[in-house]
């Protein structure tokens, strides 16, 4: 079997989704940096893997994958991982809480938006820490609300780790790298503890991938 292969950024939330899932999984992987703040994402040889120019991009089983939650999806049909659960309603609400940050706060978010916002912007950098804070800081608000339902239990939803969760950490290393405040999300907070202490998450954190 051929080796997989991950292209990816260190600090990419998407990403980071990804090799959670794959650690999760136990599966080899190589790694091969794209440079987003070097436009690597936008090389031919990039394009050539992705017309979209996005990190990441998976290339395992013979095919060439993108799209982060696309990614898991494929990982839990074809290796039964359990990253959503076996019935429909569970199903929906993980894709929920998944989506709610990886449609709504990461894609406004992404660096291709906000180089965009700085290059409008008359005071650039200070525009990007207010939209971050702001577009950040209400969704994880929203977030700490989603939770607040039976369905939750020691992770996002039930008491294992979920797409959800793969999702939440590297939101929530997002907001702390943007400083907003999470005091009033205990919700969020005591998940994302949990979820850090388990190897899976910690080798995939970016601190520890960082070329």
């Amino acid at each position: 079997m051929s080796e997989s292969v991950l292209f990816d950024y260190w600090r990419s939330s998407a990403s980071y989704r990804v090799r959670i899932a794959l650690n999760m999984l136990g599966e080899q992987f190589r790694s091969v940096s794209v440079d987003l703040l070097a436009k690597g994402q936008k090389s031919s040889a990039h394009l050539a893997r992705n017309p979209q120019g996005l990190v990441p991009v998976l290339e395992i089983d013979g095919h060439a994958f993108t799209q982060s939650l696309a990614i898991i999806e494929y990982l839990d049909e074809t290796r039964r991982a359990g990253f959503l659960p076996s019935d429909p309603v569970g199903r929906q609400r993980v894709r929920q809480l998944s989506y709610a940050i990886a449609m709504e706060i990461h894609a406004v978010c992404n660096t291709g938006v906000v180089a965009e916002l700085m290059r409008l912007a008359p005071d650039g950098e200070a525009a990007r820490d207010a939209w971050m804070q702001k577009f950040i800081g209400d969704g994880m608000a929203a977030f700490e609300k989603l939770l607040d339902h039976p369905s939750t239990g020691q992770f996002s939803h039930g008491d294992t780790p979920t797409m959800a969760d793969f999702c939440l950490v590297p939101q929530v290393y997002n907001a702390r790298r943007w400083n907003i405040d999470l005091s009033a999300m205990p919700r969020v907070l005591d998940i994302a503890s949990r979820c850090e202490q388990l190897d899976a998450f910690a080798k995939a954190h970016p601190d520890r991938v960082k070329p």
